[in-house]
């Protein structure tokens, strides 16, 4: 995914519950988490009760369809509570530290919110895309405004033209709403398969202790990537295909980073080919959607520049982002290390490895596959490229994954060592973001 437009001048195991029996005959489940669990996801919905069942206990089969019922209601009820307070606390917590940050004569708060890509963003959405190639005064190739995936700026506009609120307003205000529905499918997600204590904790580190967790309170698109990869997720955990695709598809329409989705809806639906014994049109026709967002918006880019790697192109012209296996991450990994020097770089390089560990980690104590996947194909893609090394903890933010162990683990502790973590971690990242965006002097 395109970056900043100014280039930086210097060189245990976990047992899974059981899914529970939703009456959905038909694959599109829309009640509690079912699927796979650690160990390759094999378990399946119990069937439910027969209708008019009563001389095999029709009645008992009622009460508890009814109670089952009520449960899934209040887990909804508890979950939306979470996700409110959540949201409602780490962006406070980020907007406060943010303004202490900028000091009386930064630029208005809101304008931070809409700094650097952000305005790429704001230009689609008001301007549209370009009909051409971009040149600079001597002629060469720059980069413009088509590496930036459409989903996004359409909702921005869509929200400015019908509710009267400025682009900017809009932007900052469709990525709240995403954030708001990244957690709670998150949050849904995590409790069927670690629980609802380690799917708490899962929510505000995800939104609070990520050191550039801010990034989804400002006019960026990865608070609806988010949101849209969680939501695929948690649709193909309990078996709802055909959502999962549609989700997939707009994901791909999102970022580029769609095809760490498009991976785990594959896992998926692999695992449920095992689960039933044969291939079904619900699993397969969700992935076909997955695998059609991205390569349609490039074809697009593609037909409209005259020339097929036409997005490719304007990537790297603009961006020199490209795909190196490592390269440039590992030679500033070794350069940092061994002699670099200045805050950034150095706490950059720390925490993406803090950040292999952590995924690594995830995968030795095990978790359901698809959303290990997800994650660790949206941290190879981001360190496998050539990008940026100050928008890797920008772009690795919706990863999920490496921070699994750290959920379990505060969620084993002691209530008061959990709170004193998640408060100091909050802390961190809340600072670290808003130095990102206040201090250091180039884009994120």
């Amino acid at each position: 995914m395109a970056h900043q437009t100014h280039r930086d001048p210097r060189p245990s195991a976990v047992t899974v519950p059981q899914p529970r029996a939703t009456g959905e005959a038909n694959g599109e489940a829309a009640g509690s988490p079912a699927g796979s669990g650690a160990s390759g996801g094999t378990g399946g919905f119990r069937r439910a009760a027969p209708a008019g069942g009563r001389r095999a206990g029709g009645r008992r089969a009622g009460r508890t369809g009814r109670s089952a019922g009520f449960a899934r209601a209040g887990g909804t009820g508890r979950a939306l509570w979470t996700v409110v307070a959540v949201h409602a606390v780490t962006t406070a917590v980020h907007l406060v530290i943010l303004a202490l940050m900028n000091g009386p004569d930064g630029p208005a708060l809101k304008d931070r919110l809409l700094a650097w890509d952000a305005s790429l963003y704001l230009s689609i959405a008001t301007d549209g895309y370009p009909d051409t190639f971009s040149y600079d005064g001597e002629g060469r190739l720059t980069g413009n405004t088509l590496a930036f995936f459409p989903l996004y700026p359409l909702l921005t506009r869509l929200l400015h033209q019908n509710t009267g609120l400025d682009p900017g307003s809009a932007a900052v205000a469709v990525s709240h709403l995403a954030l708001a529905a990244a957690l709670f499918a998150v949050h849904r997600l995590l409790t069927g398969v670690y629980g609802e204590r380690v799917a708490v904790i899962g929510v505000m580190l995800l939104a609070g202790a990520q050191p550039m967790a801010l990034t989804f309170l400002m006019a960026y698109s990865e608070a609806l990537f988010l949101a849209l990869a969680a939501g695929t997720l948690l649709a193909a955990h309990r078996h709802a295909w055909l959502t999962a695709g549609s989700l997939a598809l707009l994901a791909g329409l999102t970022r580029p980073a769609a095809f760490a989705v498009t991976v785990a809806l594959v896992v998926a639906v692999v695992l449920e080919i095992r689960r039933v014994g044969r291939p079904t049109w619900r699993p397969a026709t969700a992935v076909a959607l997955a695998c059609a967002g991205t390569p349609a918006y490039l074809l697009w880019v593609g037909n409209r520049l005259g020339r097929l790697d036409g997005w490719f192109v304007v990537q790297e012209a603009g961006w020199g982002t490209r795909w190196d296996n490592g390269a440039a991450f590992f030679r500033f990994l070794g350069d940092t290390l061994r002699s670099g020097d200045g805050w950034v770089p150095l706490s950059t390089a720390v925490l993406l490895v803090a950040a292999v560990c952590g995924t690594v980690l995830a995968w030795r104590r095990g978790a359901w596959p698809p959303l290990l996947v997800y994650g660790t194909t949206v941290l190879v893609m981001t360190l496998g490229q050539s990008n940026y090394y100050h928008s890797k903890l920008r772009l690795v933010a919706p990863a999920l994954v490496f921070l699994l162990p750290l959920a379990v683990g505060l969620a084993r502790a002691r209530r008061r060592t959990a709170v004193v973590v998640l408060a100091l971690s909050l802390l961190f990242g809340s600072w670290y973001g808003a130095h990102m965006l206040t201090v250091w002097r180039y884009a994120i």
